[in-house]
Parts: structure tokens; C-alpha cells; sequence
């Protein structure tokens, strides 16, 4: 009759007392008994750890509802939970590891091996706060145990450098935000990266004073050789530039065996009209790329970005359409900035430009639009 009372019912009669009496005699018989099988399954090895599992849960059914224990019960239970968490780590299951430790924990506030199994479920989780805080109460039961110790100073120093990270990519993110909008006030407009087998990940940069400085790479279509200038102010024109490049006093390019390409016969051009703008999100992924690992960007740090860009709204922002694209000259005595704020002109990351002699053969076919890139 006792089993088909409700729960929570008092006992009437001494019949009723005695049954319940035996009930909970034989489950906490049956509790020890699962108890000490899991333990043996553990001693094992880890083939049997699966069934340590089982054991454990079992033996912690036998004793449930939990939240009516008595404190010896509920330190017996807490055992178990302890048991069980250690199992799971043993096992790899960390988060199933640390909810057994917390329960472990509830039921015996004293239990330090909750604690240390709490402490190692979290550390494996990444939950540096939470493992800080488990050492610490740990050490509140115990505090002469040189594990928890250790332990803590392991998670303090990972929490210094884990808000050392953090620091240091608030600070990139800000540094990119900077430069992508100091592009969005001159107008200029980035596309997808090309020729980064030349380059590297070379990216512009943004002064003290303001001034944009981008890395710019000079192709030699005849040969489909390259030069690359690291630094180059927006506000330098590129006769300077060229003029050291071709210079009489400067040797001549290796595989020039014509000196086609001297200063008086170079001209300079870019491929308007090819390629499309990134959105201002894009932008900043790029600018971030080898700056931080991607991983560890706060969920969320660029969302919203492309709100306030639509790129419909201004009339130099277009995409190109495949055989669009024209070679446009430039004329050297503009600064780079005048040269990269042209309506046409799409910047594959970094400014590229092509270099072809008038004295070349190859001169008539790249102007009468017979060559193509590869």
C-alpha cells in the first residue's frame, strides 16, 4: 500500500511506516550497491567508463526526489554527482562534467572535490570566471590545498592575457573602423584583393596628420614582372616617384634588353571599371585580416556596419559588368588621392597600376585593347 501512496502523503498506520521504511532500506541498499559497481567499472580503465556512467545514475535514482534529503543523504548524493562529474571528465564531457559538479556542490556545499571537478570542467570549457570563482570557494573549505593554488593562479594569468586579447582587438577593430571611414570621406572604393601572391597582406595605413598611406603595386604587362612601392603618401603625385624609379643613374629593369622603359616613355594606367565595391562590413574584415584571427572578434563587432552604407546613394559607387573594364590612363602629375577618387576606378585592395613603354612593340597592342590580363 505504501507504493500507491500520493507523494508527499504522510504514513496513517504502522503498516504503512514499516513499508516505506523497508522501501527506503532496499533503495539505499541498491544505491550503494550501483555505487560501488561504478566505482569498480572506473578502476577498470576507460573502456568501462561508459558504465561507470550508468552506475552512477542509477545509484543516484535510487535516491531522488533530492530536494527532500536530509544532510547525510544529500552529502551521500553529492558523492555520487561527484563521482559521476569525475567519470565525464575523464570521458571529455565537459559540460555534462561541470552541471554534475554543481549539483554535487548544492547538495554539499563542503565538498572539495566538487570544487576541484567544477574547477577542471570549467578550464576545459573556457569558463575562466567560473573556474576563478570555484578555486576560490574552494580554497574557503580548504585553504591550505596547493592544487586549488595552482590552479588559480593558472586561471588568473589566463584571464589577464584573455583581457589582454581582448584590448588588443578592440583596438585593431578601432583602427580599421578609422581607416575604413577616412576611405568612405575621399570616396574611394575597395574591391576584392588581387595579386596578393606580389604583395602579401600589405594594407593602406592612417597617419598622425590624417594622411592615408597605401602600399602600391606596379605591373609590368609585357612580362607580367612587378615593382612594389611600400609607402605611398595620398598626397604624393607620382612624378617623384617614377622619377627615381627611371632615372638615368638607375640600372635598367633585368629583362628590358630593348631600355624600352625609360622615364621619357613609360606611361602609367589603371583598369577602370573592373570589379566590385565591398560593403563597409567587407571592408573591415579585410582591414582585420593577419591583423587579429577572425575567432576572436566579439560576436556582433560588425554588425551594423552596412546600415549607414548604401552604396546606391552616390553615383561613383558602381559595380562593373563583365567587359566593362578599360584601361585609363593617369596622369602623373595628380596626387594618388585624385588619382583613386575616380569614379571608374574599383581598388583591388591595393592601388595596381600598369606600366607600358611607347617604344615597345607591345605599346600598340595594349592600346588597341589586344591584350588582356591572364
Amino acid at each position: 500500500m505504501a507504493l500507491l501512496m500520493e507523494p508527499g502523503a504522510e504514513p496513517l498506520t504502522e503498516s504503512e511506516q514499516a513499508d516505506l521504511a523497508g522501501i527506503a532500506a532496499i533503495k539505499e541498499s541498491a544505491a550503494r550497491e550501483f555505487k560501488e559497481q561504478g566505482n569498480q567499472f572506473v578502476r577498470m580503465g576507460r573502456k568501462h567508463y561508459a558504465e561507470a556512467v550508468s552506475c552512477y545514475t542509477k545509484a543516484i535514482a535510487q535516491m531522488e526526489p533530492l530536494s527532500s534529503l536530509d544532510a547525510e543523504a544529500a552529502a551521500d548524493a553529492s558523492v555520487l554527482f561527484a563521482n559521476r562529474s569525475h567519470v565525464n571528465l575523464l570521458l571529455g564531457n565537459h559540460r555534462r562534467a561541470l552541471d554534475d559538479a554543481e549539483q554535487a556542490i548544492r547538495l554539499s556545499p563542503s565538498s572539495v572535490k566538487a570544487y576541484y571537478r567544477a574547477v577542471k570542467a570549467a578550464l576545459a570549457l573556457n569558463l575562466l570566471p567560473d573556474a576563478a570563482s570555484f578555486c576560490r570557494r574552494g580554497l574557503e573549505q580548504d585553504p591550505a590545498n596547493e592544487e586549488f593554488k595552482k590552479l588559480l593562479s593558472q586561471v588568473d594569468a589566463k584571464l589577464s592575457e584573455q583581457e589582454r586579447q581582448r584590448a588588443k582587438v578592440a583596438q585593431a577593430i578601432a583602427a580599421a573602423k578609422d581607416l575604413a571611414s577616412a576611405m568612405e570621406k575621399r570616396g574611394v572604393k575597395l574591391g576584392e584583393a588581387a595579386y596578393q601572391e606580389l604583395t602579401g597582406v600589405k594594407k593602406p595605413k592612417l597617419d598622425e596628420q590624417g594622411v592615408l598611406h597605401w602600399p602600391v603595386l606596379l605591373l609590368y604587362p609585357e612580362v607580367m614582372s612587378s615593382d612594389f612601392i611600400e609607402d605611398f603618401p595620398e598626397t604624393d603625385t607620382f612624378l617623384p616617384h617614377l622619377d627615381v624609379m627611371f632615372s638615368e643613374s638607375s640600372p635598367p629593369l633585368p629583362w628590358d634588353e630593348n631600355h624600352a622603359y625609360t622615364r621619357d616613355a613609360i606611361e602609367l594606367y589603371y583598369q577602370g571599371g573592373f570589379g566590385k565595391p565591398l560593403s563597409k562590413s567587407e571592408i573591415l574584415r579585410y582591414l582585420l585580416e593577419g591583423t587579429v584571427d577572425s575567432k576572436s572578434l566579439p560576436d556582433g563587432a560588425l554588425d551594423g556596419e552596412d546600415e549607414d552604407h548604401d552604396s546606391s546613394k552616390s553615383g561613383t559607387i558602381t559595380s562593373s559588368t563583365e567587359g566593362s573594364s578599360k584601361w585609363i590612363k593617369v596622369k602623373e602629375g595628380k596626387t594618388l588621392q585624385e588619382v583613386l577618387q575616380d569614379r571608374d576606378f574599383i581598388i583591388p585592395a591595393i592601388p595596381v597600376f600598369f606600366v607600358v613603354s611607347r617604344k615597345s612593340t607591345f605599346y600598340k597592342d595594349f592600346k588597341a585593347g589586344n591584350w588582356s590580363l591572364p
